[in-house]
């Protein structure tokens, strides 16, 4: 299941190197509202709006809160199949929530003028890849774990995923990465 915080980018997609402060005049709230309707408009469901922001107890994020990483991924089940909008060119986190919306309008557009098909062909474009896992999962260790119940999970997961005992490069890397990422949380 996709979490809205906190950010969960999808897979394979690249960060933008340098981010930009944009034009959009428009207010936090606003921002949000109008991604949520033009998601409802478009016959979207269940849309999950993750960013590092941290949320209210309706699931939305805060209004004013600042964050280092304004990147946002917008998760909805178009038609049956789950789609992942995600921005990160803007400043801030508001902006990448409206200019995904914008985005949606904008395809909604092209569905609207006559030419529906492309909006398949599109789509395509947006589909969902599974969230990645925490390191956490990876590991299967508790948030909170001791270095040495870090270092013994992995030790006993890479028996697992090595590649000289018949795993896979990739999937000890993941592990490697998983270690690195919890020791420097525990440090």
């Amino acid at each position: 299941m996709t979490e809205a915080f906190p950010l969960q980018w999808p897979l394979g997609r690249p960060r933008t190197p340098s981010t930009q402060n944009s034009r959009f005049e428009q207010t936090n709230g606003r921002a949000i509202s109008f991604a949520l309707d033009q998601i409802r408009i478009l016959g979207g469901r269940n849309p999950v709006i993750s960013s590092n922001i941290e949320l209210r107890r309706d699931g939305l994020p805060y209004a004013n809160q600042r964050v280092d990483d304004a990147g946002v991924a917008v998760y909805l089940t178009y038609k049956g199949r789950q789609m992942c909008f995600a921005c990160d060119k803007w400043r801030d986190v508001y902006d990448n929530i409206y200019a995904i919306g914008k985005t949606i309008e904008a395809l909604r557009g092209i569905e609207r003028w006559g030419t529906g098909d492309m909006v398949e062909q599109a789509f395509t474009g947006f589909v969902a890849l599974p969230a990645p896992k925490s390191p956490h999962e990876i590991l299967g260790v508790k948030p909170g774990a001791s270095e040495e119940d870090i270092d013994a999970a992995y030790r006993q997961k890479a028996k697992e995923v090595h590649p000289d005992l018949g795993g896979s490069p990739s999937a000890m890397a993941e592990l490697t990465e998983a270690r690195r990422k919890l020791k420097e949380q525990a440090a």
